[in-house]
């Protein structure tokens, strides 16, 4: 066979590795250490990568942001953050038909603005919400689809751990990328409320109502929201402000929320080495992922797989957009068997060449950041798509008592909106890049 072939087989191998549980990243080490051991015939160039891939993956400057923002958000639950944004969201939103759903999403969308992760966004407000969900009448499975949904907004409103990885793997600048996805953030959160409004017209039985709080009360559960606030003009501002680099503003963020934790008294000698613990293992996950990539993708690029493919796309004639389609419609199918972060590293590699070559009538920069915040919107369906969601599972192993398949009904009603909107931002790049053009 030749090197091409042996690098197109190699995804076969992968997915059947993937599929017997071996944990992504060991997976994808083990197929690019074994496939660069088979292209040469010595196992000296894949033990001098061993050696060079580990120190350049561990020792990058720009991947030091993941632990800081990790722990910002860990210290953000700590300080009572979560519930201080779904309390003053309910009070305003809560006496609506669906308002308290609504609360969860515009609560959700608060805590992604200082927490880059989907499934911890996902977790920490169902531990806030659901109580108040269950306690006015909302279904099971309303409930948890609507948080499930509401904790993809971790990874899409800056900051964003997944957007992180992204502008490494393209070499993208990470504040140009952060300021891109608020319009898109806004339009999800929105989209998403929408959503729920017409799921209760259509399910009238599926949400309760309660009493509108007094004005006095919905402006002091406001007021509590500031250090939310604080955190995200500090964090956000300095660093399109140029006071900061996004590595350094993760780490003023972190310690930010850990001074409010530690005043609120959410922050103790035990809670911070948990806090410390639980970051380190999810960074450490993190990491071996991203080393794993780097071996698998340094296979794929002796192969030539992913300028051979880029080279045959170009020569088809097809329109940019149809191939664009297509690259879209194979995340939705990757999203049913695959974590966002697995599909960003196993697929960007050999996407983004392709992408590069097309002529979507913009810049190669404006390209590779819009490209950039539709694969993160595509990756975000994928966390709630059936049968495979990893925030369904979360949610849903929060709520024994709601049957999964009540889950996977409601939830494609957001499905139906995130496809709506990835329609919209594909058939105009300016709602994405309007930001970027008018600050970058």
């Amino acid at each position: 066979m030749s090197h091409f072939e042996i690098g197109l087989s190699s995804f076969p191998v992968l997915l059947i590795l993937i599929f017997l549980r071996i944990p992504i990243g060991l997976a994808m080490f083990l197929v690019g250490l074994g496939g660069l051991y088979y292209l040469t015939g010595s196992p000296n160039i894949a033990l001098a990568k061993l050696k060079t891939e580990t120190y350049s993956t561990f020792s990058s400057y720009s991947l030091s942001i993941v632990p800081m923002f990790l722990l910002m958000g860990h210290f953000a639950t700590l300080g009572g953050m979560s519930q201080a944004l779904f309390k003053a969201a309910e009070s305003f939103l809560g006496h609506r038909r669906g308002g308290v759903a609504m609360a969860a999403v515009g609560a959700c969308a608060g805590f992604g603005s200082i927490c880059g992760s989907s499934l911890a966004t996902a977790a920490t407000m169902s531990q806030v919400a659901l109580p108040e969900l269950r306690r006015y009448g909302y279904s099971g499975g309303f409930s948890t689809a609507t948080l499930a949904a509401g904790g993809t907004l971790g990874i899409l409103i800056p900051p964003s751990v997944i957007l992180v990885i992204y502008a490494i793997l393209t070499e993208q600048n990470i504040a140009k990328l952060f300021l891109a996805a608020f319009v898109p953030g806004l339009l999800a959160a929105i989209g998403y409320m929408i959503t729920i409004s017409i799921y209760v017209r259509i399910h009238p039985n599926a949400a309760g109502v309660r009493e509108p709080m007094p004005m006095l009360e919905r402006f002091k559960a406001l007021a509590d929201v500031w250090p939310v606030l604080l955190v995200f003009i500090t964090v956000v501002g300095g660093i399109y402000m140029g006071i900061f680099t996004p590595t350094e503003g993760a780490a003023v963020g972190a310690a930010g929320t850990g001074l409010i934790a530690l005043t609120n008294g959410g922050l103790t000698k035990v809670t911070l080495i948990e806090s410390f613990m639980a970051t380190a293992r999810a960074s450490a996950m993190i990491f071996f992922i991203v080393l794993g990539a780097g071996f698998y993708n340094g296979f794929l690029a002796l192969s030539q797989v992913p300028q051979e493919l880029s080279t045959y796309v170009s020569e088809l004639g097809y329109s940019p957009w149809i191939i664009l389609a297509i690259i879209l419609s194979l995340y939705l199918v990757f999203g049913c068997v695959m974590d966002s972060l697995s599909m960003i590293l196993l697929t960007i590699p050999i996407f983004f060449p392709i992408i590069s070559t097309l002529d979507f009538g913009l810049t190669l920069e404006e390209t590779a950041i819009w490209f950039g915040i539709i694969v993160l919107i595509v990756v975000e369906v994928g966390l709630i798509t059936p049968p495979v969601g990893m925030n369904l599972f979360v949610i849903n192993s929060m709520d024994r008592m709601t049957p999964m398949v009540e889950t996977y009904k409601a939830v494609m009603y957001f499905v139906a909106s995130d496809v709506v909107r990835v329609v919209l931002l594909v058939a105009f790049p300016g709602i994405t890049l309007f930001l970027l053009r008018m600050f970058g």
